[in-house]
Formats: structure tokens, sequence, C-alpha cells
């Protein structure tokens, strides 16, 4: 293997020693982390430098299982592992020519998953393909490594030794970091292990930059008011524990660096092993939600000293912006063709008197994905910490019906009619016990959000398939589209099923 200095075309990750097997293995599990399907990875050094051990280490950490056999493949000259992502681990010493290497399979365990490669020597055009080179040099107890990468794979093996220095500065650099299933966000979620102590929720949030100007000179992260930096969260989650609910703590925040340390809510949710409804926890939920609403949400807060957080109103600009998604993506992936121009101008017509409705009613505090991918059960406890609330950093001062639309027709989880009369009558009952409440002027705000929010998710699910290869979330439209459906089907939303009705558009539950 060449130099690093001769590594022309890679970037520098890491330099530095490792002193004992530990830090050896801290240091691959941190690569494990960051690494991906299609990732080449090779291992560069003399006999007993230490290859093997990250190699063990890196494929332990994927496959969760600290007591994993992974024999050393120096007379099978490669090992398959069904972690996730699937991972290759080859040795080539025993290789005589460099084409052998192209029998073992690495091409087909690049288009699947991970490749470990130790002794890579012997087979130079790896190199080029290369997503990582660790190159190591010692032995015993004691060993020197550096790390390159790939311009466009550094970034990421950069940022997980940066989460690292950011536990060590919180007294937990031997802490074990773990996967935890993230979303459809750029976040990514890890748990972090420390000797007996409870473990933690690392948020890995970066900054976002802003993307392009499409409206007024502004990005549509702008426009629609969605946070592009942890400082909400931090915000919002101390706002909602000072009035009593129950939102993650936060133990440590790198707010520059978009890092933060959370207590663990739990794992218990609103559904089933099977993925249905839990009835009880979803009246529940919709029960906090008028809990929710009877408070005076001030319009900013403190997301640490000195910082403040203000939170928008949802705008009008940016409940049309959302509807747009369904013109922009949705409309032409069902009618072959775009809206004309008309049908666009009729459609933001027909939305913008619907948000004229919407001006007298009431507004609170809306946490904007407020369904059950982001409500922890908390069976143990009671009052509003029985509802642990776990994403929130787009919340926005709007009307109150929202969230309760949100829950009632979770994008995630069929929610049958009669399930849904029950969370909306749990939380009506709720409301009329708090006092005055208009519980017709919240049946038409119910509608008109349930639409809005429904039109916004059917753009956005075929826009994750089409532009971010993410088909994952096309299993979610049919329901999303009987949803839709069932907004149609009030009174309230008349000036839009109109306009689709004469598109040709047809939905479960409605038809023209």
């Amino acid at each position: 293997m060449q130099t690093t200095t001769e590594l022309s075309g890679f970037e520098p990750v890491f330099a530095g020693r490792l002193d004992g097997e530990a830090a050896t293995t801290r240091l691959a599990a941190d690569m494990a982390r960051a690494a991906r399907a299609g990732d080449l990875i090779l291992l560069s050094g003399d006999l007993g430098a230490g290859k093997s051990t990250f190699a063990r280490a890196f494929l332990r950490h994927l496959a969760g299982d600290d007591a994993l056999d992974v024999p050393s493949p120096t007379y099978t000259l490669v090992q398959s592992y069904a972690t996730v992502p699937p991972a290759l681990h080859a040795d080539l010493y025993r290789i005589a020519a460099e084409g052998e290497a192209d029998e073992l399979g690495l091409d087909d365990g690049l288009a699947q998953g991970i490749v470990l490669v130790e002794w890579p020597e012997r087979a130079p055009d790896l190199l080029a393909r290369a997503t990582l080179i660790v190159q190591l040099e010692g032995g015993g107890d004691s060993r020197s490594v550096v790390l390159v990468a790939s311009p466009a794979a550094a970034p990421r093996f950069s940022r997980s030794l940066a989460i690292r220095g950011f536990l060590s500065h919180h007294g937990l650099a031997d802490a074990e970091r773990r996967p935890l299933a993230g979303d459809a966000s750029s976040r990514s979620y890890e748990t972090v292990h420390a000797g007996d102590t409870a473990p933690l929720i690392l948020m890995n949030a970066p900054r976002m930059p802003d993307g392009p100007p499409i409206r007024d000179g502004l990005p549509y992260s702008r426009l629609a008011h969605l946070a592009e930096s942890v400082t909400p969260f931090v915000a919002i989650a101390r706002l909602l524990a000072s009035h009593g609910f129950c939102a993650p703590e936060i133990h440590a925040a790198d707010l520059d660096e978009g890092l933060l340390l959370i207590s663990d809510l739990g794992r218990d949710g609103v559904v089933d092993d099977s993925g249905a409804p839990i009835a009880a926890r979803y009246v529940a939920a919709g029960a906090l939600l008028a809990e929710l609403h009877r408070v005076a949400w001030p319009h900013g807060t403190e997301a640490a000293p000195g910082i403040s957080h203000a939170i928008p109103a949802y705008s009008r600009r940016a409940l049309l912006i959302e509807t747009e998604l369904f013109l922009d993506w949705y409309w032409p992936e069902k009618r072959g063709a775009p809206p004309g121009e008309n049908q666009r101008a009729a459609w933001l017509a027909a939305w913008n008197g619907l948000i004229d409705r919407l001006e007298s009613c009431e507004k609170s505090l809306v946490l904007r994905d407020y369904h059950s991918p982001n409500i922890i059960w908390r069976g143990q406890e009671q009052g509003r910490h029985r509802v642990g609330l776990i994403d929130f950093q787009d919340a926005v001062i709007g009307p109150s019906a929202y969230d309760v639309a949100s829950l009632a027709r979770d994008a995630r989880v069929d929610i049958p009619p009669t399930l849904e009369a029950d969370i909306v009558a749990a939380y009506v009952a709720a409301r009329h016990l708090q006092g005055r409440f208009d519980e017709a002027e919240f049946h038409a705000a119910f509608a008109i959000m349930a639409a809005q929010r429904n039109a916004k998710i059917l753009g956005i699910f075929i826009r994750l398939n089409r532009r971010d290869g993410k088909p994952g979330y096309l299993k979610h439209l049919p329901r999303v589209e009987a949803y839709f459906g069932r907004s149609l089907a009030s009174d309230a939303m008349a000036p839009v099923a109109d306009l689709l009705r004469g598109a040709g558009f047809t939905f479960p539950g409605w038809s023209p």
C-alpha cells in the first residue's frame, strides 16, 4: 500500500496512537457506525499490526454482538456475515496473482453491503475504489494508525469521530454506541451505554445548509418553518418540561455541532407488535393534546442562557407551500403530467379560502409530527408523563386541531374510523371539561388540517421515492390516500374536492 502522502485523492480522517486493544476496538466501532452499503474498507499493515483486531471489532459492532465469531479468513480467503448491512471480510495474503481477487465475490459484496479487505497490497486495483483506508503500524499493546477516506465518504467518518470527541468531553470516552432507528430526516440517533448507568440517546443533527431559494428569496425549509439546527429541539424540550409534559431531558449539548445527549424515554409505543393501533393508548394520547392546548404558550423561549428561540406562527405561506407538494409531486405521479396554470391557481385560491376560515380558530403549540413514531407510552407513569414526546423541533403556533388530525389519521398506522372517532371524542370531552370550547369550529379546523397534512404527506412520499431513492415510504401511500379521501368528504373541503373531481381524481372514501 502507498504511504499516506502518496494517497492522492484521499482526505485525512484520523492519525494517532492506539494504546491497547480497547482503543483499536473503539476506533473500529466508530468507523462501523459511519459505514454504509457499498463501502470498500482496506486494512493495511504488517503481520501483527492489528488488522484482524480492527476487522473483528468492526464486524461485531455491525452485528451488535460482542461475542460474534470472526475467524481470520487467511485460509478461506473470504468470510461473509449477515450483519446490517451485510459484510464480507477478505484476506488476500495467500493469493498468487492479482486477478484471483476478482474471483472472491467482492463486487457482489459491495453491491449488497460492506467489504473489508486485509492485505490489499496484493490487489492494487482496489485502491482506486476504496472508501476508507486503515493503515496500521506497530504491534503488541501499542500501534499507530492513519485513516484516510474518499472525498465523498470522509465527512461521515470524520463526523463519527467528532461524536466520540463529544462523548469524551462529557465523560463518556469509553461509552458503547449502538444504532437506533432514525426517520426520514437528516437526523440520526444512537444509544450510548456507559457502565451500569441508564442509556442515553445521542441525536446527531448537523446544521443543514439552506437549499436553493424557491420563493421570496427563501429556501423551502425557511418558508415551511423547518428546524435547521438542534436549537429549536432543545428550546421546545425545555419549554414542554417546564409545563409538566414528558420531553427528553437534555444532558449535554453542542448546539453549533448539532449534537445532543438526551434521556431515553423508553421503547413502548402506541402500536402492538403487528403494527396495529392500541386503542387505549391512542385515546390517551388524544387526551394529552387537550392538556397541551389548555396552556397559554409563549411565542419564544430559551434553548440555553442567552440563546433564544422564536416559535414561528404557522403562516399562510407555510401552509400553502406544504399543500403545493401535492401539486409538484403527487399530481404528476397520478395524472401523468403536472397541473396546468389554471389548475394550480384554482388550488391556491381554494386553499387560501380554507386558510381564511382558520383565522378565527383556536391557536396553540403545534408539535407537527404527533403520531406513532414519535409517541412513547410510559404506562408506569401518571398524568402528563404517561405519554412521552420526542419530535417537536418544527413546532409552531397554529391551529390546535392540527396535531389531533395528525394523531387520529396517523400516516404510519391504519386508524379505523371508529378509533378516529374515539380519539376525537376523548379530546373534545376533555376540552369541554376545561371550560369554553367551540366544538363546531374545532371540527371544521380538524377537517381542513387533516386535508392539508395529508396532501403534504402524499407529495412527500412520492418525493422520497422519486428524488431521494427511498421507495419504502410508498407502502404508506394507500393509507394516506384513504385519509385524504375522508377529508374530501367533509363539507368544509368542498372547494378542493370540486377541483380534484374536475381533474379526474378519486380517493378511497370519496369519489366523484
